[in-house]
């Protein structure tokens, strides 16, 4: 099996493995709108959504979260079935995570010859 590594906001990748922690909180600038989920990887937070535009009531926007936190860890389980290591990724115009091999995001496709 290969490794899991889980894309940040920032663009920085955490390794799935190491992830103690997955949280969500409302939005960090309004209070009537938006959410942001993150990881705490050795006790320090990595940003994976933060969606200032998402509607509703406090309890509607959390349980949104909450369901992308499930769908994380569903595309970490899945991803661990790989043999090769995989790159999950939240997909904002989709509203989704996906994953990628890592030899596909860094352009190390083995050529068949």
């Amino acid at each position: 099996m290969g490794e899991v590594w889980i894309r940040t906001l920032g663009n920085g990748l955490v390794r799935a493995d190491r992830v103690t922690e997955i949280s969500s909180t409302r939005g960090s600038l309004h209070e009537d709108q938006g959410y942001s989920l993150k990881v705490i990887v050795d006790g320090k937070g990595h940003v994976l959504i933060d969606d200032a535009d998402l509607q509703g009531t406090l309890a509607e926007r959390l349980e949104y979260a909450r369901h992308m936190e499930d769908a994380l860890l569903l595309a970490i389980d899945e991803a661990k079935e790989s043999d090769v290591s995989m790159v999950i990724s939240y997909e904002p115009e989709r509203e989704r995570w996906s994953s990628a091999p890592v030899t596909v995001l860094t352009g190390s496709i083995p050529v068949i010859s």
